[in-house]
């Protein structure tokens, strides 16, 4: 950052995403501060604050006279999509976002920018095409919940503030999202392909994703929608294979459809879609802006992670 001690506040920040990006930020000797229901696990040089993310409460004075919010908040979507489930996914993303528009309301000085967390998912599942920020909206639960979390942001958001929307991928790390659960499938003799194995995976390494964040935070030229991936997405299969590869497990038992059906929510406790379909996804404003990944293929960002 350019100027010591800028504040910035992470809702929804004590997750995997949230902890990664406050301990970039916090060395980069920025005040910090997670606004969230629960602590997060792992401690930091940060501030923690609590709030019940549905009414004003003490928190919002952190955000008078921030540098910028960062909006993480949304229940996680590795479940099994119940019917109360799928509530609880598109309201804790709405209702969040519509709180902090009510937050920023009320302080005499608010974040001159907010960055708000997305999903790529909103483009749905298409199996070969390749999606970019202009790229049509899918079908079904997540591109659903998508459009109405970014329909909430634009209602809430003051309109002299810098908005950035990061419509993210698969964020690659080991302390956290769904790689930690893959590696273990891969080390128990699992870790095949699922299904046809086509289905596209976008991904993101974690460093690159914290990158996203500081520069959608410092650069007023970045504004409206981007697509957070990495520039080459890549089949199941081979996301699989390279995993594997960094693990040091040289076969893996591919799960067919059926398999997949039966054992993610019995096992997993988890969607079977979310292994059985995928999208391919490139951001073409983040290419012509130059913004340049430290990872931008799948086997050295797993190698990376996996040392």
């Amino acid at each position: 950052m350019n100027d010591a001690k800028a504040k910035i506040v992470i809702t929804g920040g004590s997750g995997f995403l949230g902890t990664n990006l406050a301990q970039a930020l916090s060395e980069a000797n920025d005040d910090v501060c997670l606004i969230a229901r629960h602590p997060p696990e792992i401690k930091g040089a940060w501030r923690f604050v609590r709030w019940d993310a549905r009414s004003p409460g003490e928190w919002v004075n952190e955000l008078d006279g921030a540098a910028a919010i960062v909006n993480l908040a949304g229940r996680s979507v590795d479940c099994i999509k119940t019917p109360d489930n799928c509530d609880v996914i598109l309201r804790s993303r709405v209702e969040t976002t519509r709180l902090i528009g009510q937050a920023i309301r009320q302080v005499q000085t608010p974040p001159p920018v907010w960055v708000q967390m997305s999903t790529a998912h909103i483009y749905g599942d298409p199996p070969e095409a390749i999606c970019t920020e202009d790229s049509p909206f899918g079908y079904g639960l997540a591109p659903f919940v998508g459009q109405a979390w970014e329909q909430a942001y634009q209602e809430a958001v003051l309109p002299p503030m810098r908005q950035v929307i990061l419509r993210t991928s698969f964020v690659l790390g080991r302390s956290g999202g769904a790689l930690p659960r893959l590696a273990s499938l891969v080390k128990m003799g699992l870790g095949g392909k699922a299904g046809h194995g086509r289905q596209g995976i976008s991904w993101l390494h974690e460093e690159d994703m914290n990158r996203l964040f500081i520069r959608a935070i410092t650069d007023e030229n970045m504004q409206g929608v981007y697509v957070a991936t990495a520039p080459n997405p890549v089949s199941n299969a081979e996301f699989m294979r390279q995993l594997r590869k960094a693990i040091g497990v040289p076969i893996g038992l591919p799960a067919l459809t059926w398999m997949v059906n039966i054992g993610a929510p019995l096992f997993l406790k988890t969607d079977p879609e979310l292994a059985l379909y995928g999208r391919y996804c490139l951001s073409h404003r983040l290419e012509a802006e130059g913004f340049a990944f430290n990872y931008p293929h799948i086997d050295a960002a797993l190698r990376a992670i996996f040392l």
